[in-house]
């Protein structure tokens, strides 16, 4: 006779079935489990010779170059590494430009007209942040706006100083009265871009734009009112280089110094009436004729330890960027001269900066700089190449991304 389960004992053995069925299950689960993952570890790299796991090559480079770019610290040839390495990346993700729209771009505004040549630095910045990550059409987005006029461009039309001074006054008088952002801080975050003496005599017949609005000018000269703090040095670039960048090349640099170019200024004068004739530095009373060679004077930089650079109309030189593309350590020979990125790199670093009146015992200051003083300084010359080269479209640590730095720089001083 079979006996009747209470309901009380039927749910118990519901339960207890139940509890049986859960734990065989995980028990099942976890055994496949193990199973799965010895399996897979007998076909490992470790156990397998055939199998290769890693990227392919193309991808580690890059890899590796991110890291590189990213965590390589920075050298003492900066003033301050780390606040430059901070302040740079917070500066590429949040600076905003407003590029003012009015203006003729077929005229004055908005299009350089060539990127070769003495202007070249000009119209690289034209092209570069028109195309940039830091434009933004939005002016109540933007850091600071940009007045783009083109003083290189009238002159290539042929346009007067007196007239291009018209023509800038109006300009900037008209943007005043069209929009409310020159008012709000009297010009203060405002910036032009100017390269050469063009600019500099096209701007100064108009006293409030000189005075108030960020000048990023070729010719930062003290005794012309440049103001260190408030505008900004273009370097003057001649590109494209005719030749490639030299450096970790010191065994073939057997000349202590060279210059060779026009005499037109004093300091150039005395250069070369004093050192014309000397056997150990080769200083020269003018270009050197083409006719002689094919880039003669591009391989003389190749083969020469310091390269002279004196003022010329003005007191900045391409000489400069010339010499450091070539890997010839720089002499600045000048009283005046705020050079580029003053404020960030160390230029006793990576050249030699010396006053006018120090062109007399020019031959024996290079002499008694020991070897390994010019090594380090060739070496950190070749760290900065990147600084003092034009990209389109630009490239992180360029020319353009270091004037966008110092911009970025002065427009944390503005007061609203």
């Amino acid at each position: 006779m079979t006996a009747v389960k209470s309901p009380q004992q039927a749910v118990a053995s519901s339960t207890l079935c139940s509890i049986h069925g859960s734990l065989l299950t995980l028990a099942t689960l976890t055994l496949i489990s193990f199973t799965y993952i010895s399996l897979k570890s007998l076909h490992s790299p470790f156990h397998d010779p055939s199998f290769n796991s890693s990227p392919p090559p193309q991808v580690i480079s890059r890899v590796e170059h991110l890291v590189e770019e990213e965590d390589s610290p920075f050298s003492d040839v900066y003033h301050s590494p780390e606040i430059f390495r901070l302040n740079y990346r917070e500066m590429e993700k949040n600076f905003k430009v407003y590029i003012y729209p009015d203006g003729d771009p077929n005229t004055f505004y908005q299009t350089p007209r060539k990127l070769t040549g003495k202007y070249a630095s000009e119209g690289y910045f034209f092209q570069n942040i028109r195309d940039s990550r830091f434009r933004t059409n939005d002016p109540d987005q933007a850091h600071l706006f940009f007045i783009p006029i083109s003083c290189h461009k009238m002159r290539g039309k042929g346009t007067s100083y007196e007239n291009m001074t018209v023509i800038v006054q109006n300009y900037v008088e008209s943007l005043i009265s069209k929009y409310p952002y020159w008012n709000r801080t009297l010009g203060a975050d405002h910036f032009f871009v100017t390269c050469h003496d063009v600019g500099v005599r096209a701007t100064e017949g108009v006293p409030f734009l000189v005075k108030n609005s960020i000048r990023v000018v070729c010719s930062p000269s003290y005794d012309v009112g440049f103001i260190p703090h408030k505008d900004v040095a273009l370097p003057q670039v001649l590109q494209p280089f005719a030749l490639p960048a030299g450096g970790n090349d010191i065994e073939n640099r057997t000349t202590l110094g060279f210059w060779a170019g026009h005499r037109n200024s004093k300091i150039r004068v005395i250069l070369a009436r004093v050192w014309e004739n000397d056997t150990e530095l080769d200083i020269m009373n003018n270009r050197i004729n083409r006719a002689a060679g094919e880039l003669l004077y591009q391989k003389r930089f190749y083969r020469t330890k310091f390269c002279i650079c004196p003022g010329g109309s003005q007191v900045n030189s391409a000489r400069i960027a010339d010499s450091i593309h070539y890997g010839c350590v720089p002499v600045i020979l000048s009283n005046y001269y705020d050079l580029p990125f003053n404020d960030i790199l160390d230029w006793r670093k990576f050249s030699v900066v010396l006053k006018e009146l120090d062109v007399y015992q020019l031959k024996q200051i290079l002499k008694d700089i020991p070897d390994a003083e010019f090594v380090a300084l060739h070496n950190n010359l070749v760290q900065v190449q990147k600084h003092f080269q034009w990209n389109s479209p630009p490239i992180r640590y360029d020319a353009f991304h270091m004037i966008m730095y110092e911009l970025w720089l002065r427009h944390q001083v503005i007061k609203y």
